[in-house]
């Protein structure tokens, strides 16, 4: 499964931004789709899922703010992050997995990443 990922970029505190993942060759439907973000020298965190069902969970510290959400008609997930802070500033993966394990939270229970996009939030 190869994820291609779109957005990104540079917004000031309390900007939005939108992200965007499409898997290519495998149907969404088959594959529950989450976002992480890794900061300098820590591992990657979670940031929200969108399972195959869907449901949707997110991370506290992004609650309220992200959405996560699929296109049907265009095989897309996106990220909508909303009311950006600085402290979301962060290289942003979009994850897959064919198979809804426990732990959803944990990186590696995801086979298939994408190339990684930088948010960057400052003024």
């Amino acid at each position: 499964v190869q994820l291609l990922e779109t957005g990104g970029g540079l917004v000031p505190p309390g900007g939005s931004l939108r992200l965007s993942c499409a898997p290519l060759e495998t149907p969404p439907d088959k594959l529950s789709m989450a976002w992480f973000r890794q900061f300098p020298g820590k591992e990657r965190e979670f940031v929200a899922l969108n399972m195959r069902t869907g449901a949707t969970y997110y991370a506290d510290s992004v609650k309220g703010r992200f959405t996560v959400s699929r296109d049907g008609a265009e095989s897309i997930v996106h990220l909508q992050m909303d009311d950006l802070k600085s402290d979301d500033t962060a290289v942003y993966y979009c994850a897959a997995r064919l198979l809804d394990t426990p732990k959803y939270w944990m990186w590696e229970r995801y086979s298939y990443w994408g190339q990684g996009t930088q948010v960057t939030v400052s003024s």
